[in-house]
């Protein structure tokens, strides 16, 4: 089984202005004269981390990650104002070409997946191949299952209800749980924010990995990261992820031509395989290879060796 690149660090990093609001962070790391990659990140909210650089050979890939809006180290940090799913789309082709690439393969997971489909639809010209893992296709009923009964509380009953326990004052039969978690992260009562936050936050964290993960749970649980995390998710949910309804399956036909592997964990309880069956259905140059052993989670072993193979078979296909 494949794991990871050992560690590197970016051989640049720039904060660009992407309008008169929000500066995001974007690094460049491997081989400036490799094959282009750029790697998006989930959430929305959740930021690049180092391990997120290794899952690429640094001697024959040109890898590019950024931080999205609010995110990360990007600037205003956990800002909601300008920040939709089409916002990105554009920030993702200004950096392509504030670097001068011509074209580049996409790479995401999760709602990087979503981002990643997303960016391919409106740029296909400028994407030679995607990989991409636990699928999102930024629809209601994906949505639903993760933060509505019934649904993924039905594997995680005490998770869930500590996930619910900032709504204890509420009605629960009355009361639209995404909305209610807005109104709670956007108060101006920094107690109610960071203990919703928390909630979200710790939630996804719990449900993320076939196996407990500690190291997970412990970033999930941190404030700084949690705020945003979750701020920006609930932010793109309440707003339907910026999308009509099945936008990204009905825009396949824009990238039916461009090759793609799909990796997806059998176990997945935050994006349940059907999405990447239904995907893979709607993409006819696309691989999809469903991991027995795994969850949602990149830095489970099964969802590494995965993704890795898939860099290495495009590596030798495109460079």
């Amino acid at each position: 089984m494949l794991s990871f690149y050992p560690s590197i660090k970016p051989f640049h990093t720039l904060m660009l202005k992407v309008d008169s609001l929000h500066t995001i962070y974007v690094e460049q790391c491997g081989n400036p004269q490799g094959l282009p990659i750029l790697f998006v990140h989930g959430g929305p909210g959740s930021g690049c981390s180092e391990s997120d650089r290794c899952f690429f050979d640094p001697e024959l890939y040109h890898i590019i990650l950024f931080d999205q809006r609010g995110a990360g180290r990007s600037l205003p940090y956990a800002c909601l104002e300008h920040n939709t799913t089409q916002d990105l789309v554009a920030d993702m082709e200004k950096i392509r070409l504030e670097l001068g690439i011509d074209n580049w393969i996409i790479f995401g997971g999760s709602w990087g997946s979503t981002l990643s489909l997303a960016y391919a639809q409106a740029h296909p010209d400028k994407t030679c191949a995607l990989i991409v893992r636990g699928i999102f296709l930024g629809t209601r009923p994906e949505i639903n299952w993760l933060y509505y009964k019934p649904g993924a509380d039905w594997f995680f009953p005490e998770f869930y209800e500590n996930f619910l326990a900032p709504l204890a004052d509420r009605d629960l039969n009355k009361t639209d749980i995404i909305e209610a978690y807005y109104q709670l992260l956007t108060s101006e009562d920094e107690i109610k924010r960071l203990n919703a936050a928390k909630a979200w936050s710790i939630w996804e964290a719990q449900t993320a990995t076939l196996d407990p993960n500690n190291n997970k749970l412990e970033l999930f649980s941190s404030p700084h990261f949690a705020l945003s995390f979750a701020r920006i998710e609930c932010h793109y949910f309440t707003n339907n992820c910026f999308f009509t309804t099945n936008q990204l399956l009905h825009n396949m036909d824009k990238i039916a031509h461009l090759p793609g592997i799909i990796i997806q964990g059998r176990y997945d309880m935050i994006c349940p395989p059907k999405h990447a069956w239904l995907l893979h259905k709607a993409w006819p140059e696309s691989e999809l290879f469903l991991i027995r052993d795994a969850g949602h989670a990149s830095s489970e072993p099964g969802i590494i060796d995965g993704l890795i193979r898939a860099t290495q078979r495009f590596a030798k296909k495109l460079a």
